[in-house]
């Protein structure tokens, strides 16, 4: 039941049962508040308990949700300081219930194999912190801004449900955007909740072990890159690919490499491509635009003409292998993957007239954070 209040566009879902003298606080509360309060009573929907307990880690009541953000019980609730209580009535007033709202009797939830329709919502939220806190060429985050974030709280609260999707449904398309998506707000939250690696060591650790539970398993970063976009590949400093036969997961991995996720993923320092959100629909088209602006940048691609040297990103030598493994597909790759312009032109006449040397730009590994 909805009770009476000024007309917005979300909901604040509590779960209670009659009596309960903690419940009745949090809803004359949410009252006087003035949000539309939607009151399950889970003694009459027990279903629900388990549901509950699986996403909040709690059992006690109440427990309440602003549209999808899960605010606590009624302790939390009286607790929360002024601030963010008008963040969360704003989010309320202003934005419609998502789909990964916490279900309520008589409507549909997210289906269990609903990963398309997860990944949008993900996908919804991360650019809105994108456009919040990212620089506009996409090239620096401000962390600290994105940890006080509700926003970024209510990406955290959905990225729970990853474990209920079914991968195995997905197309080659939505596989991609799904797991580049995944893979550069996961390096966003990894470096939120860990800290940013600074050595060798530290990104070894960092990426074999900063993961998802996703359709039942657990996928690091590294297996996400390697295991999945790149067709179980080894990885860089890899002695084994990361999927072995028997891994269920292998069932996910694209059935060749995509060199192209290279101009997309997003590994948190400085060296790396700018971080953008991408959809099934045109991803390569989308991927190859990635490419063509990476390749652009005189940080990434260099062409001496009078040395007949090109130099390209470290990323090119670490994923050699990717784009055809000898220096001479590799510059073909690139001159392909170029946009019409004058560095392509000068590629090709190189090309044309016989052996071109090509070198390593150095990496900056330093954080791409704006503060």
């Amino acid at each position: 039941m909805v009770e009476d209040g000024p007309v917005m566009r979300g909901r604040v879902t509590v779960y209670s049962v009659p009596g309960c003298p903690h419940c009745l606080q949090a809803k004359a509360t949410l009252s006087a508040l003035g949000v539309p309060v939607c009151d399950v009573d889970v003694d009459q929907h027990r279903e629900l308990r388990a549901r509950l307990k699986e996403r909040t880690g709690r059992s006690t009541l109440p427990q309440i949700f602003f549209n999808n953000l899960y605010v606590g019980n009624n302790e939390d609730l009286q607790n929360l300081d002024r601030e963010r209580l008008e963040h969360l009535v704003l989010s309320v007033r202003e934005e419609p219930v998502p789909l990964d709202a916490p279900p309520v009797p008589g409507e549909t939830s997210l289906d269990s194999d609903g990963a398309c329709e997860l990944s949008e919502a993900l996908r919804t939220l991360t650019l809105k912190l994108y456009s919040d806190h990212l620089s506009e060429d996409g090239k620096t985050v401000d962390y600290k801004a994105v940890s006080r974030s509700v926003c970024f709280e209510r990406y955290c609260d959905l990225a729970v449900q990853l474990q209920r999707v079914e991968l195995l449904s997905l197309s080659r398309e939505e596989k991609l955007a799904f797991f580049i998506n995944i893979y550069n707000t996961l390096v966003i939250h990894g470096n939120l909740r860990l800290g940013f690696p600074k050595n060798i060591w530290q990104r070894y650790r960092f990426f074999n072990y900063v993961s998802y539970f996703i359709g039942g398993e657990v996928f690091t970063l590294q297996d996400i890159e390697n295991g999945v976009l790149r067709g179980n590949r080894k990885g860089v400093a890899q002695l084994m690919k990361p999927f072995s036969r028997n891994d269920p997961r292998l069932q996910v991995a694209l059935p060749e490499v995509e060199p192209l996720i290279h101009f997309a993923l997003n590994c948190g320092a400085k060296g790396c491509p700018p971080i953008k959100t991408y959809t099934p629909q045109d991803i390569d088209s989308q991927l190859r635009a990635a490419a063509e602006a990476f390749l652009e940048n005189e940080d990434s691609c260099v062409i001496d003409s009078v040395g007949r040297e090109v130099k390209l990103s470290q990323i090119f030598k670490w994923y050699k292998a990717d784009f055809g493994g000898t220096d001479e597909k590799l510059l073909t790759w690139v001159s392909e993957h170029m946009g019409a312009s004058r560095k392509k032109r000068t590629l090709q006449a190189l090309l044309s007239e016989g052996k071109v040397k090509v070198s390593y730009l150095p990496y900056d590994w330093s954080i791409n954070s704006s503060d």
